[in-house]
């Protein structure tokens, strides 16, 4: 995995000795269960999840350069909803303590340049839960285009049937957004 740099934020593979950051992150009941997923309940599980994500090499940690603390995790995995073109979905989460400090955008838009640059992606898809506000805005400061809502389309970890908001982003999108610099491209040129 390679390791990519922001101004503020080092994307890079994950180690085993991150489980107390992604713990510390983790168990908190207002992060995970925004992505589908049950807030940890114990280091085991974040040092599970940990080794989870080493073997699939597809999820960066997201560390602040000032202090190399693992603050949350970006990733681009195979789309299922996708099954003819060269694409990712792109996903992230972020510890509660680090919201609204722009640090998920500065990181999504990093993996958005490296998915068409570097790996010559033809589109990213995203996905979100109608109440996950703060993830529809980091999707589309960064470009997304909005597809649709799929009706009763996933169980989220509670056991309810959630809807899923869609977006896309294609290779062309992104080329014309990084030549006119419309903001906050600019600074990826």
């Amino acid at each position: 995995m390679k390791r990519l740099e922001t101004q503020r934020l080092v994307l890079r593979a994950w180690k085993k000795d991150d489980v107390d950051d992604l713990y510390n992150y983790a168990k908190n009941p207002n992060v995970g269960p925004n992505a589908g997923w049950e807030p940890h309940t114990d280091k085991a599980i974040s040092s599970k999840i940990i080794n989870l994500f080493i073997r699939q090499n597809d999820i960066w940690a997201i560390t602040l350069k000032e202090n190399k603390k693992v603050i949350g995790s970006v990733g681009l995995h195979k789309d299922e909803k996708r099954q003819t073109v060269k694409t990712r979905q792109i996903g992230y989460v972020l510890s509660e303590e680090y919201w609204h400090k722009g640090l998920a955008t500065e990181a999504v838009l990093k993996v958005i340049d490296y998915a068409f640059t570097e790996m010559g992606l033809d589109l990213l898809s995203a996905y979100h839960y109608p109440y996950n506000k703060r993830s529809r805005n980091v999707i589309e400061k960064c470009g997304f285009k909005y597809e649709g809502t799929l009706r009763q389309s996933t169980i989220n970890c509670d056991g309810d049937t959630l809807d899923t908001v869609c977006y896309s982003l294609l290779r062309a999108e992104y080329e014309e957004l990084c030549k006119n610099t419309i903001p906050p491209f600019n600074h990826l040129m």
